[in-house]
């Protein structure tokens, strides 16, 4: 992971002075206030699911459509004031050459890129929000009228700085917080990415090990991924805790070294919870599941069953006749062992069969 000093050095100072950032937010929307009235927040669109399901993916396909407002690499690390930040940036230069992003999963990058950095507004208003001994689950209960109204406002930015009129989003945590989101934005969609768990699980263990041998070469990494709010995977790495005896059995398992075990456990956690809030007659209409192998398997029909969903559908079919192919990553050089795959599965057998998955290979 090449992390320039100066990124680095500026994603601190953002992280460590969040007060700070609010006030200069709140002037910015002063700043801003009769542009950002005029904005409607129209059926905005939350991306949401454990990492490694085709979040980034299903992200950059929808970015590419007409009206699209999405937050990109440039928006960090002054998540609070975006439009001044931008403005600031467009001033340097160029975005540059597009490079492999750090997860070496051949997705190419540059500061134009869409990318989810809702999460550290998240932790200001929300503290302990990423704790592991505090339940992550945020519902319509836990409304907290500064953060509705601030998020709001930033949601208006986010559309004014792309030109759009609908905000799509990719944020891995907002899967714990499906309820408040519902509540505070009624019209929002929610689309979650899911993946067989033992290919699933079997990347995150990856990219684990991957984030864990960055941070033992440059001290640095695990303090910028936490000012990202990235806590997936590394030395940083803290259990979704959506129940809180499953977040118990994450990190007991992943103390003994047990990897697969802790993430089979996330995996069911997280998605036996989505399943649920899909079966309620209010909620689950605004719900769906977005199956990594379908996606691969069927592009086209799989945009075009979101598209619908979302109310997104013109510029689909444009997108689709110039799509390259989408196809799954070859094998990489770490698998699972087959008893780690078959523990795997029997920790998430019944959420995934309620999915349509088989123990060996997904549904077609």
């Amino acid at each position: 992971m090449n992390l320039r000093s100066a990124d680095y050095i500026l994603a601190r100072f953002a992280h460590a002075l969040p007060g700070a950032m609010r006030i200069l937010g709140d002037l910015e929307t002063d700043m801003l206030r009769d542009r950002l009235a005029s904005i409607p927040i129209d059926r905005p669109v939350f991306i949401t699911g454990l990492a490694r399901s085709g979040t980034t993916l299903l992200l950059n396909l929808l970015s590419q459509l007409p009206k699209v407002a999405t937050h990109r690499y440039s928006d960090f690390p002054f998540l609070f004031v975006p439009v001044a930040w931008n403005r600031l940036q467009d001033r340097m230069g160029a975005s540059g050459t597009p490079v492999e992003r750090p997860h070496k999963d051949r997705i190419k990058i540059t500061r134009d890129s869409p990318e989810a950095f809702e999460e550290p507004i998240w932790a200001h208003f929300f503290e302990g929000i990423h704790d592991p001994r505090e339940l992550h689950r945020l519902t319509a209960a836990d409304r907290r009228p500064q953060f509705d109204d601030f998020f709001r406002e930033h949601l208006r930015k986010v559309l004014l700085l792309r030109g759009g009129t609908r905000y799509v989003s990719k944020g891995n945590y907002n899967v714990t917080r499906l309820e408040y989101l519902a509540s505070l934005l009624p019209d929002a969609r929610f689309l979650v990415p899911v993946r067989h768990p033992v290919d699933q699980v079997e990347s995150l263990m990856r990219q684990h090990r991957l984030f864990s041998d960055y941070s033992e070469r440059d001290e640095r990494v695990p303090a910028y991924l936490r000012a990202a709010g990235h806590f997936e995977f590394g030395p940083q790495r803290v259990p979704v805790n959506i129940n809180e005896s499953d977040a118990s059995r994450m990190a007991d398992a992943w103390r003994a070294g047990e990897d697969a075990v802790g993430y089979a456990v996330m995996w069911h956690s997280v998605y036996a919870h989505v399943h649920q809030l899909k079966r309620q007659d209010d909620f689950g209409p605004r719900i769906e599941f977005v199956r990594y192998e379908d996606l691969c398997g069927d592009a086209g029909g799989t945009l075009r069953r979101v598209a619908r969903l979302c109310d997104l559908e013109e510029g689909v079919e444009t997108l689709l006749a110039q799509l390259p192919e989408i196809s799954p990553p070859a094998p990489g050089a770490f698998r699972l062992s087959t008893n780690e795959r078959a523990r795997v599965w029997e920790i998430a057998a019944a959420t995934a069969a309620s999915l349509g998955y088989h123990r060996e290979r997904p549904e077609p």
